[in-house]
């Protein structure tokens, strides 16, 4: 990872090649499309994910890995199509389902959805609200004016880091509760 003021790099492996920009979107856990995305809408309908009723369209989304289902991929296509995707997807993990969602899009509507395994330990320096931009596996952040550096995730400590928080008294992992 190289860094500069509010840019850094980050280079990842890619899974499904294509550039996108956009804000980040972190969710905290793990999501299943099949039954955890509306298609139609962009929005993540799983009641018990932590960032429910969020909408994944126009966001690079970042998360530490998909969460089963091989129906997933079916949903990411039709998404993909119809154009309420997330613009790029970052992951901790590769995952064979999301990809094969991917690849089907890219085939049958010339459509691309990116997706990049990321270093391990880079999603937890990952805000949501970055501005992320995805060339292949190099990843360029920037961070928004105005706004403080999220702290890097302590290694010991696990899940994605939560965010800055906007009160200087707050803890950084409180920003988001």
């Amino acid at each position: 990872m190289t860094r500069s003021g509010r840019r850094r790099e980050l280079q990842g492996r890619a899974l499904v090649a294509g550039d996108a920009a956009g804000p980040a979107l972190v969710l905290e856990a793990p999501l299943s499309l099949w039954g955890g995305m509306d298609p139609h809408s962009g929005r993540l309908t799983d009641h018990h994910h932590p960032q429910h009723g969020a909408s994944l369209t126009g966001q690079v989304l970042v998360m530490p890995s998909g969460r089963g289902s091989s129906s997933s991929s079916s949903v990411l296509a039709e998404a993909i199509r119809l154009g309420t995707a997330p613009l790029a997807i970052l992951l901790s993990d590769p995952d064979d389902i999301l990809v094969l969602g991917a690849l089907v899009a890219e085939y049958l509507y010339a459509r691309t959805c990116p997706i990049v395994v990321l270093p391990d330990g880079a999603t937890g320096t990952i805000a949501t609200g970055d501005q992320v931009e995805v060339q292949g596996g190099r990843i360029t952040l920037t961070r928004p004016r105005g706004r403080p550096g999220v702290e890097e995730r302590d290694p010991g400590r696990p899940g994605p880091a939560r965010g800055w928080s906007e009160d200087p008294g707050r803890p950084p992992d409180e920003a988001q509760r």
